[in-house]
């Protein structure tokens, strides 16, 4: 017999919040009403609670999971910047196997909470994606890999063989990778039907001139960017990730008051799975937090957006970020009281909240 269930009281997704129901059979989508006017009639178990779509992290760097210990003190240069920071040395020096195996353990961890899609930028070249989806393989969690080709000048022949396994590539930052080097791989990438993206404005203010030229698909971080380049990368239309909680532990902060003011599409993600739990609920508390810590508060709305809404919108798949019957990815539901929806979710939210809509599964353990 199918599983059926009704959720009561709130349904949040990109066209806001409203009062409502979702009813699920065997865990998917079959039809959403004004509360109280479920079809059921009261003869499917109800529960109540928040129904949203699923949330995408935005940016990972998974493949330093493999990291156990508190990292060192040290700049954030001196600790992630290649060849030879303590993240590259740390994955030169540990085996295949290992980082494989930490990889997925980080992939298991994000689907128990929900996570429907992560944007993984994946360093090691050729060998480092083919890591990445054998770490994915069988999670069901889509892992949209950006590949980091190795060779500088660029090789050609290595970006088509990267290209042939990877959705796009991921790169460092525009001051470690020149414009040439930066317009050769977005040419090659847009041949290709591939996306491209890189860190910017992390450490210090960069130039929206150097940045937005040529055009990415995604930007990383932006926490240095003053309101004017935020407004041009606004109109440039070009998403941008941030990853409040990585960015704190360098004491630097996005100001995602001036994000949501200057309107810039903005996806939230949980950065170096090294310093992290790669966990999108807690990062949505501490962007909340922190932003109202720093006397900065930005809207529950924009930061449930950034993990709900525009993650999906960047993935050519807008349809996820609505609640409509049969759509391409299940809703999740969320145990919480429907009032303030939004802020629920963006302060409360827990893998321990979220509701069964359908028969049981049998979860991996971390291995």
């Amino acid at each position: 017999m199918p599983v059926e269930l009704v959720v009561e009281g709130a349904l949040l997704d990109a066209d806001g919040a409203r009062p409502g129901y979702a009813r699920f059979r065997d865990g998917a989508l079959v039809e959403t009403g004004q509360r109280g006017t479920a079809s059921t009639r009261g003869r499917v178990r109800t529960v109540t609670g928040i129904v949203l779509p699923p949330p995408v992290n935005g940016h990972t760097h998974l493949g330093d999971a493999v990291a156990t210990r508190e990292p060192p003190h040290q700049p954030l240069e001196a600790i992630v910047r290649p060849p030879d920071g303590y993240k590259f040395r740390l994955l030169a020096e540990t085996a295949a196997g290992a980082k494989r195996r930490a990889m997925r353990r980080a992939l298991t961890l994000m689907s128990r909470q929900g996570v429907v899609a992560a944007i993984d930028f994946r360093e090691e070249g050729l060998e480092g994606v083919r890591a990445l989806r054998a770490a994915a393989r069988g999670l069901g969690l889509n892992v949209v890999a950006l590949g980091r080709p190795l060779a500088r000048p660029v090789e050609v022949e290595e970006v088509d063989a990267l290209l042939a396994v990877a959705d796009g590539l991921g790169l460092s930052s525009v001051a470690e990778e020149g414009r040439a080097t930066r317009r050769t791989l977005a040419a090659l990438c847009r041949a290709r039907g591939k996306r491209i993206a890189w860190h910017a404005s992390e450490s210090v203010r960069e130039s929206p001139d150097d940045y937005l030229r040529p055009r990415p698909d995604l930007l990383v971080h932006l926490a240095r960017a003053s309101p004017d380049d935020l407004a041009a990368v606004a109109k440039a239309g070009v998403t941008v990730a941030v990853c409040p909680r990585s960015n704190a532990l360098f004491g630097r902060r996005p100001d995602l008051a001036e994000f949501a003011r200057q309107g810039v599409a903005t996806m939230l993600g949980t950065d170096n799975a090294m310093f992290h739990s790669p966990s999108i609920w807690r990062e949505l508390e501490f962007a909340y937090v922190s932003a109202r810590l720093a006397r900065r508060p930005v809207p529950a709305e924009f930061l449930f957006r950034a993990a709900c809404v525009v993650p999906h919108e960047w993935l050519g798949v807008p349809a996820a970020a609505r609640l409509e019957p049969n759509g391409p990815v299940p809703p999740l539901a969320l145990r919480l009281p429907p009032d303030d929806p939004a802020y629920q979710v963006v302060a409360r939210a827990t893998e321990h909240l979220i509701v069964g809509t359908g028969p049981s599964r049998r979860r991996e353990r971390p291995t």
